[in-house]
């Protein structure tokens, strides 16, 4: 049975999904990460435990990200609302308020957000009434408001389906503004967008936002000089690319692609690649053969299987690179939505080893997010927003 993404899981299931915008007391909720020996060769030292303090309660949370210079958290309501989290408290209004124009239900709304390197632009990715991909830029005053008026559009891009939409943004080390886009949805990538250079759907996009109107294309993209390729692309072959993102210390690139019926995978991308990695889809699931073809490309650096535990859809997360869980240095921590755990291991040499459980008992998780030391929060679409505290 083709499984279409997270959101519909929830449906299924009957979950409740939104929750109240509160300013009640940080909450904490205790691990229970194993404390026997990893599922892998362990290098390094072991991870400590961790516990969960929760810091707010909004409505379906999609996204968090962080502003130079300002410490607050800034957190995206699927519905369409950005909110800010200031001393461990949601701010009752919200930041901004776009459910006018974001279409949101299923798999749709507004599902990824960024700041520009120096804190003065932010960047949102929602879908449109219509179900168009839209990313959007708006600047930040001065005083750390964003006016809905000066509101522009950075990007469209048409999508024929309701679910496969991406949504994560995110700045890389060199500056620019890196997108990602699903492949157009439905089983089995019908359309064939996932190998189609022709095609931005089912790719990761690399652009300058502020080089051009609306973008400038980087002249070192991967695909600039390729007849019938779309320059903007930086890598391909993804099905649902839902989360991704940067070790903030390497630049190394982390994508979470959600599988289809039996594999759910991580791919990496070192710092030095200069982009037009092929990721197989829809030839491949993870490691494994799907349609006939050329299956060359790279293989991602870890996958599991699905149902096993009640796995459905990965969640991508972040290399942790701060101070207070112990052990966990260097370690990229990652997600399943159904199954409700969190598991992390190291890389090296391009391989995965020192498998571990961190957490097993969230629920719905939907995104990550790391803050301006690295430290990092796990978001609900129950509604919670969690810091990771050591236990």
């Amino acid at each position: 049975m083709h499984r279409s993404f997270w959101f519909v899981a929830v449906a299924a299931a009957g979950v409740l999904l939104a929750g109240c915008a509160g300013d009640e007391s940080v909450n904490e909720r205790p691990s229970s990460a194993s404390s026997g020996p990893s599922a892998g060769p362990q290098a390094g030292a072991v991870p400590g435990k961790v516990k969960l303090t929760e810091l707010a309660e909004l409505e379906q949370p999609t996204g968090l990200a962080v502003r130079k210079g300002d410490p607050a958290l800034y957190v995206i309501e699927q519905p369409g609302r950005v909110r800010a989290i200031r001393d461990g408290k949601a701010v009752a209004e919200p930041v901004l308020d776009l459910t006018s124009v974001v279409g949101s239900g299923g798999e749709r709304g507004l599902l990824g957000i960024a700041f520009s390197p120096d804190g003065k632009y932010l960047y949102l990715d929602h879908t449109a009434k219509d179900g168009t991909i839209t990313v959007v830029e708006y600047p930040v005053q001065g005083d750390g408001t964003v006016r809905p008026q000066d509101r522009r559009v950075v990007l469209e891009q048409p999508h024929p389906r309701t679910n496969h939409n991406g949504g994560q943004l995110a700045f890389g080390k060199d500056g620019y503004l890196y997108i990602s886009l699903g492949d157009g949805g439905g089983a089995g990538d019908p359309d064939g967008n996932g190998q189609n250079l022709g095609s931005l759907l089912g790719k990761i996009l690399r652009i300058d936002p502020r080089g051009g109107e609306p973008y400038k294309v980087p002249a070192d993209n991967p695909f600039v000089d390729k007849a019938g390729a779309k320059p903007e692309i930086w890598a391909y072959g993804l099905r649902n690319p839902w989360r991704f993102s940067f070790d903030s210390k390497t630049g190394d690139l982390w994508i979470g692609d959600v599988g289809q019926d039996d594999w759910e995978e991580v791919d990496f991308q070192p710092a030095s690649s200069k982009g037009g990695e092929n990721y197989g889809w829809p030839l491949r699931e993870g490691s494994h053969e799907f349609r006939s073809g050329d299956r060359a490309g790279v293989l991602p650096i870890h996958e599991y299987k699905l149902h096993e535990n009640g796995e459905c859809s990965v969640i991508g997360g972040h290399v942790y690179r701060g101070e207070r869980l112990r052990g966990m240095e260097g370690r990229y921590l990652y997600a399943d939505f159904c199954a409700g755990w969190v598991k992390s291991f190291e890389q090296a040499d391009g391989k995965a080893r020192g498998h571990h459980t961190v957490l097993t008992d969230l629920s719905n998780v939907s995104a990550f997010g790391q803050d301006a030391s690295g430290e990092l929060y796990v978001l609900s679409l129950n509604g919670q927003v969690f810091r990771m505290d050591p236990a």
